[in-house]
């Protein structure tokens, strides 16, 4: 393959998910994504899921694109849903791999419990169709809807999560929570940088210092539901707080918030603020 080192453009993208969690396109798909938009540096965030990161490592030393080990865990706060991003994780830290092994499980008996529960009112979805399109991945309510589109139960994905599976529905079943705060400790525990996600989605700037006081070391700046001048009040609030700024597409499939891989020119310098956080060696 072609070596991409000597590419003028430096863009990176530190946020996309694979098959491994709730992602449609393969490493192998994504990785020749980031190929093709000659981007420098790439990091797989699928979420509670680190099973991706060996495959990208080698296909990303072939192609000259740097390989950032990252995951996208979730927490909670007063009913509110906050995405934790972590960066430069020890993907063989053995507490963290136990962790992510609970999740995986977790995970996957909320899966069988919404597929019970819309067997109760009438909807025949088999269980093992939901594992089918899951594969080795972390099973998520996308898998679910995909399998109920593939039973032609139901016609769009949106009409799987109004009708049956979103929150609020009568088979949605609450997901594993944890405190940013055991997110934030979790990551670093596994000498990773735990990163905010989508802020500007999530809404949730007044508890950013609260998030920082508890660990918080980065913010996402970059992302494709973020307008210029959300990326511009992100960017002031790192500088402020000395706090590292990342970016990514948050990319799932071609359907998914108008994202692609690469498709946002977040610059280099997020790799240098990510690095300047890790612990000397």
């Amino acid at each position: 393959m072609q070596d991409y080192k000597g590419s003028i453009e430096k863009y990176v993208d530190l946020h996309i998910h694979t098959t491994f969690s709730d992602g449609n396109s393969t490493v192998e798909e994504v990785m020749g994504f980031a190929a093709e938009k000659r981007l420098a540096a790439v990091s797989i965030t699928d979420h509670d899921c680190t099973d991706a990161y060996p495959l990208a490592t080698k296909l990303g030393a072939s192609m000259g694109i740097e390989v950032i080990p990252g995951v996208e865990l979730s927490s909670d706060i007063q009913g509110t849903d906050i995405h934790i991003l972590g960066y430069y994780i020890d993907v063989d830290n053995p507490v963290f791999k136990q962790k992510l092994c609970e999740m995986k499980h977790i995970r996957y008996l909320r899966a069988e419990k919404i597929v019970s529960n819309l067997n109760k009112q009438g909807i025949d979805l088999r269980f093992d169709t939901v594992l089918s399109i899951a594969g080795e991945g972390a099973i998520g309510r996308p898998h679910i809807a995909a399998a109920l589109l593939k039973e032609e139960l139901v016609y769009s994905f949106k009409e799987a999560f109004d009708k049956f599976i979103g929150y609020g529905s009568p088979a949605y079943v609450e997901k594993m929570k944890m405190q940013p705060k055991e997110v934030f400790s979790l990551i670093k525990q596994a000498g990773g940088i735990p990163v905010l996600a989508h802020p500007g989605v999530t809404g949730v700037d007044q508890r950013i210092p609260e998030f920082i006081r508890d660990g918080l070391m980065g913010i996402e700046v970059y992302h494709t539901e973020h307008s210029g001048s959300i990326q511009r009040h992100y960017l002031r609030f790192c500088t402020k707080h000395n706090l590292a700024f990342t970016g990514g597409s948050d990319f799932h499939s071609f359907n998914h918030n108008r994202s692609e891989v690469g498709s946002l020119q977040i610059p280099m310098s997020t790799i240098t603020s990510l690095k300047n956080k890790l612990p000397p060696k």
